[in-house]
């Protein structure tokens, strides 16, 4: 009887062993929105990195990012500096446990302001319904009319249609960097 015990004591150790942190830190970009995609050559970019057990350091491009403590959820920021027309930013961070995990951000810089071509315009009565192609060299994020969003499937090239009121459809398109071009269909 007494060696059933015995048998059951290297589970029961077992259970109380440490448990080893298999979970690496993950980053998360929040800014800049669209995918790293800017029509400035230097910007904030904004994220935080997540650990179970805490996050001991954040390097961008190798350099030590300035962390508020050891917490699960770090904010952090940096400025870039983009010469020419890309850049990647290596981004690393380690948790407590030493476990590490890095991310390459691609940024483009990207001053070419998207284009927007009517295809069709139709009137019924006050109803305006307008169709379009907007076009951009990285990816259309935003098509609005008369300042309602629509909603779309960004990309390099959108089609789009809207009903409107009024006299004419003023359209808006922005790409991923921000740029953007107006047009009024009349």
């Amino acid at each position: 009887m007494r060696r059933v015990p015995l048998l059951l004591l290297p589970a029961l150790l077992a259970a109380c062993a440490p448990r080893q942190d298999t979970f690496k830190p993950r980053i998360v970009i929040t800014v800049p929105d669209g995918g790293g995609a800017t029509s400035q050559t230097s910007f904030v970019v904004k994220g935080y990195v997540l650990d179970d057990k805490g996050v001991r350091s954040l390097k961008v491009q190798g350099v030590q990012v300035r962390l508020a403590g050891s917490e699960k959820i770090e904010p952090f920021s940096f400025k870039t500096l983009v010469s020419g027309t890309s850049a990647d930013y290596r981004i690393e961070a380690t948790d407590l446990s030493g476990n590490v995990t890095s991310l390459t951000l691609p940024v483009r810089v990207d001053r070419v302001a998207p284009a927007v071509t009517v295809t069709q315009l139709e009137r019924d009565g006050k109803v305006i319904r307008v169709s379009g192609v907007a076009a951009d060299n990285l990816r259309v994020a935003q098509v609005s009319v008369d300042g309602t969003r629509l909603n779309i499937t960004p990309g390099a090239r959108v089609e789009f249609y809207a009903e409107t009121t009024g006299q004419f459809a003023d359209i808006e398109v922005r790409d991923s960097a921000g740029n953007t071009v107006k047009r009024r269909a009349q």
